[in-house]
């Protein structure tokens, strides 16, 4: 594994949740954090937890299902004056679910893929050539393991999109110190996978911190899973 210390993070939908976990669990690696939330006051919960660690911590604001404020966020992340060395795309939406799968509206599919592709593909755009030219990145797109479930045909589509484009970016990150993978972080009990999910929040970590922590030759392009990746970090 990598040491993380002084390396700087950018973790979409960092103001609660999964990505809450995640700032968390890379601030006590010695990582700074840039957290992230669609509104500056939303960021106040983790801006608070973090401060017992003795890292740099920022926040940037945003919508991401609006281009004019991804781009915004992009601008005030290049403010800071900092490379952004870790990009975890975790934020997501997901559209109601349907008995009737036919019902979704193109409201429901244009929201979803806003958010879960077109953000992340923004983002990547904006940090992943700045960390070829430095000679390191690491880029996290979160998946999901959905499946067999139209009645979530938006959400479910969205998260194929991003295999797909995380696979695809992987073959031009070949040759180079950036490593770009998906994370499933599991069925867990947030305000998207609901109460009656099999794990609290917390069971998140340690496991979604090892696609940050890969060597520069190691996986790309590859699948892990938060759950079920076994990983000693008490070293």
């Amino acid at each position: 594994m990598i040491d993380l210390k002084g390396k700087n993070a950018l973790i979409t939908g960092s103001s609660r949740g999964v990505g809450q976990q995640l700032a968390r669990g890379l601030a006590k690696l010695g990582c700074n954090v840039i957290v992230h939330g669609r509104t500056a006051e939303s960021c106040n919960k983790t801006l608070d937890l973090l401060k017992e660690f003795p890292v740099s911590v920022r926040s940037v604001h945003g919508e991401l299902s609006e281009e004019s404020q991804v781009n915004d966020l992009i601008q005030q992340v290049r403010n800071l004056d900092i490379n952004v060395d870790i990009l975890y795309n975790n934020a997501a939406v997901m559209t109601p679910y349907y008995e009737d799968y036919w019902a979704h509206s193109w409201e429901d599919w244009t929201e979803s893929f806003k958010v879960n592709v077109m953000a992340m593909y923004s983002l990547c755009g904006a940090f992943i050539p700045g960390m070829i030219d430095r000679g390191f990145g690491r880029v996290i797109n979160l998946t999901s393991g959905i499946k067999d479930q139209p009645e979530l045909a938006p959400y479910g589509a969205s998260k194929w999109a991003v295999d797909k484009l995380t696979d695809d970016l992987a073959i031009k990150l070949k040759d180079t110190g950036v490593r770009i993978n998906t994370l499933d972080p599991g069925w867990l009990r947030t305000d998207l996978g609901g109460e009656h999910a099999d794990h609290p929040v917390e069971a998140v970590l340690p496991g979604a911190l090892a696609p940050a922590l890969i060597e520069d030759d190691g996986p790309n392009g590859q699948f892990f899973s938060a759950i079920d990746h076994k990983l000693d970090i008490s070293s």
